[in-house]
């Protein structure tokens, strides 16, 4: 009996331990299932979280061109670092630009290897509105030249003491190898161009890359088209304060029935385009972001200029005006700020050198006009003119401390 129950309790003992090791082992398991969770979890966040504050950091550097909303990997190929250096801006951004306090620090410029197409496609995915957080906005200046800025001294007045309220982009011909010096606005400031022809699409083509390049830095909210021949007519606070508080953009756009303007329509470009959607206009524009990211964002009208718009139909004096037209023209004052003069004729407009730099003549383009600014009728029209020859420069700088209000 006694061997019965000694055996019975060491069969009890062994059935205990056995179900003693088949829990630990459950316990084990379930203990290692519970950590590969929690580290695939806080592999995945940190991951996340690393990324969104790599992005975030590319979206607030001022004049860093990066694109908005930051894409997944994309297939384009890599940014090119230029070891050129140049001031980069911190603002902190009062309700007076006048007043915003501006601090300098070194920061190497981003050129790109995008193409055309690349470019285009990244722009048009930027936003049309909005600012990175406690970004101030800046104006863009996009000057389309052929090679040197005679007027660049004036330009540097123009801009002096307003840092982080403005960018530079500068489209000259590709074979073009002079710089500006390092203390001038303009040094460093070329983008990637190619060779543009008078009266085809290479003009349009430049002024869509200046765009696409400007729109790829988020502070930029008005974007402005100027040429070497270019002067401003007012100073810089006055001009960032009339473009940046102007509720339109400013194209010139308007319908012409004579041969110069209808009559460069092309019938084979019905029905995308009719005649009664013709337009002509300034090639010197003004615009807001929102129309800026439209023009870069085309894909369906440009493609029909490029195949029939062909001296003398000047692609250049009608895609955009046109554009503009059919989808845009709420957007738009139908009027250019730029002042130009064609009384004297032909295909060009007049020049202006050292005899013509009086102040009766700058003072005659400056308040010589009426027109409507958000709704209300003023004299200040223009704050751009053209086209001033080289030798304008002396008498330019020699009036602006007073008449334009830089500083001498």
């Amino acid at each position: 009996m006694a061997a019965i129950l000694s055996c019975s309790s060491s069969s009890t003992s062994s059935e205990q331990h056995h179900r003693a090791f088949q829990f630990s082992h459950v316990l084990h398991f379930l203990f290692f299932v519970i950590g590969l969770s929690l580290g695939i979890l806080a592999t995945l966040y940190f991951r996340s979280y690393s990324l969104l504050t790599f992005q975030d950091s590319l979206n607030y550097i001022p004049f860093n061109p990066s694109p908005t909303p930051p894409p997944p990997a994309l297939s384009s190929p890599p940014l090119l670092v230029n070891e050129t250096t140049s001031p980069s801006v911190s603002v902190n951004y009062s309700t007076n630009p006048s007043t915003a306090s501006v601090s300098l620090k070194e920061h190497k410029l981003l050129v790109h290897n995008m193409s055309d197409e690349e470019l285009l496609r990244r722009a048009s995915m930027t936003p049309q509105v909005g600012l990175p957080y406690k970004s101030v906005p800046t104006v863009a200046f996009m000057f389309l030249t052929q090679g040197p800025l005679p007027l660049a001294p004036l330009w540097d007045k123009f801009f002096e003491g307003h840092e982080g309220l403005y960018s530079i982009y500068v489209h000259a011909h590709p074979s073009f190898n002079e710089s500006q010096p390092p203390t001038s606005v303009f040094y460093g400031r070329r983008i990637h161009s190619q060779a543009v022809y008078w009266g085809t699409s290479s003009m349009l083509d430049a002024e869509r890359r200046l765009l696409a390049n400007a729109l790829l830095d988020l502070s930029n909210q008005r974007f402005v088209l100027l040429s070497e021949s270019c002067i401003p007519l007012f100073n810089f606070t006055t001009t960032y304060d009339y473009l940046i508080n102007s509720n339109q953009s400013f194209l010139s756009v308007f319908d012409d029935p004579r041969r110069p303007g209808r009559g460069r329509y092309n019938p084979q470009m019905w029905p995308q385009i009719n005649i009664t959607d013709w337009r002509k206009g300034s090639q010197w524009f003004e615009v807001h972001r929102d129309l800026a990211v439209h023009i870069v964002s085309d894909r369906k009208y440009y493609p029909i200029f490029q195949q029939h718009c062909h001296p003398p139909c000047y692609i250049d004096e009608h895609y955009i005006p046109t554009l503009v037209n059919m989808l845009y023209a709420d957007l738009n004052s139908e009027r250019s700020i730029t002042w130009v003069d064609w009384s004297r004729g032909g295909p060009h407009p007049g020049k202006f050198g050292w005899p013509d730099i009086t102040d009766e003549f700058l003072n005659g383009i400056r308040f010589g006009s009426e027109c409507k600014y958000n709704g209300n009728t003023t004299s200040i029209c223009f704050l751009f003119g053209r086209k001033f020859l080289p030798h304008a420069l002396e008498p330019l700088l020699r009036v602006a401390p007073l008449l334009l209000g830089f500083d001498p």
